[in-house]
């Protein structure tokens, strides 16, 4: 039988993304005075080629306002913390191995990124692309790309079609940006067949995204202003497991009838809205935090949620619910034992 923590354990072992790509042996290294752009031992003047690490280039940290051109060889290029303001398709045009490209604290913006500098590195994998200038998510990217981090920016619009080719993606970050709620729409997350994690904390939403990839598994909505969630919405993601909706402004009103009664919820994060009841939930949570809101009783007989069937063998001692936090709000007690009664596998709860 599962325990709760395999079980999580097991959701985050599917969400990460698996690292398979093995490093070449060093090469000989050669006078640097004999090297070309096209020599697979060429190393840029402006970065660090380790020998120990022939596939990487480090150029972070160096005041570059311009991308130098990319050795072959290279999978792995470290660019962030400089000041470029431009992705141009030349220094990439051999670099057609590129794996990893991190340009985190730079100064890039949409006008600087050459159409096809990005779509033409086919086997790009991670694309990093942290506190830039950038004000909608760059178009177009290659087919290859399993993660898009892009936290940080100014992203406010996400064109139609952009993400329409990427079914590789796994993983998207649009935290701290300006997203609104029409930067969506109905479409918009059309082609994400694979993305398992979303990112939109600390944008400002309102309403939750319409029409999420059906394999979501992590949905982060964080420090929003979230009023409420729309009817049968769970049943577009019926695989999410980690949802976390803290700092937004959800109040018993905008819930969902069945509240949150899914069973594929193992997590569920509401601390700091607007609540003054407890919420239902399915008999398979394991950890939910409902502190800082407004709850002011413990109501078992809405609180506790029905036993699971017997025949579903990982489950059948009824509540998963292992932590429980109801700290900051406004409940006195005594605390009903009957909620230890319930929920026998509770090993930490904070009140």
């Amino acid at each position: 039988m599962a325990t709760p923590n395999c079980l999580i354990l097991w959701v985050l072992l599917i969400a990460d993304t698996v690292w398979t790509q093995s490093v070449r042996q060093a090469y000989e290294i050669q006078d640097p005075e004999d090297w070309d752009v096209h020599d697979d031992f060429y190393c840029p003047r402006e970065c660090f080629c380790p020998p120990s690490f022939p596939t990487a280039l480090y150029c972070e940290n160096r005041g570059l306002t311009e991308i130098p051109p990319i050795p072959s060889r290279i999978w792995y290029l470290y660019l962030e913390n400089n000041l470029i303001e431009s992705i141009p398709e030349k220094p990439f045009e051999n670099a057609t191995q590129l794996r990893w490209i991190n340009l985190n604290k730079n100064k890039i913006t949409n006008y600087g990124i050459e159409k096809g500098a990005l779509s033409q590195l086919k086997k790009l994998l991670f694309l990093f692309l942290e506190d830039n200038e950038l004000e909608e998510v760059p178009s177009p990217l290659p087919r290859s790309l399993e993660q898009l981090q892009l936290a940080r920016n100014k992203v406010s619009r996400i064109p139609q079609g952009t993400f329409s080719n990427l079914e590789n993606l796994t993983l998207l970050d649009l935290q701290h940006n300006k997203l609104l709620d029409n930067a969506f729409q109905r479409d918009t997350f059309k082609g994400l067949k694979n993305l398992m994690q979303l990112n939109m904390a600390k944008n400002a939403l309102r309403n939750m995204p319409p029409r999420l990839p059906a394999n979501t598994m992590q949905l982060f909505l964080d420090n929003n202003s979230i009023e409420g969630i729309p009817e049968n919405y769970f049943n577009v993601i019926p695989k999410v497991a980690f949802l976390r909706l803290n700092h937004n402004k959800l109040s018993d009103a905008g819930l969902p009838s069945r509240g949150f009664d899914v069973s594929s919820i193992l997590d569920l994060q509401l601390s700091y809205n607007q609540l003054t009841n407890f919420p239902r939930i399915n008999a398979n949570l394991q950890h939910l935090h409902l502190d800082h809101n407004k709850i002011k009783n413990v109501n078992m007989s809405v609180i506790c949620p029905t036993t699971l069937r017997a025949e579903q063998d990982a489950f059948i001692h009824g509540p998963q619910l292992s932590y429980l936090r109801l700290d900051g709000n406004e409940i006195k007690p005594p605390i009903p034992i009957d909620l230890v009664a319930c929920f026998k596998l509770l090993q930490a709860f904070i009140i």
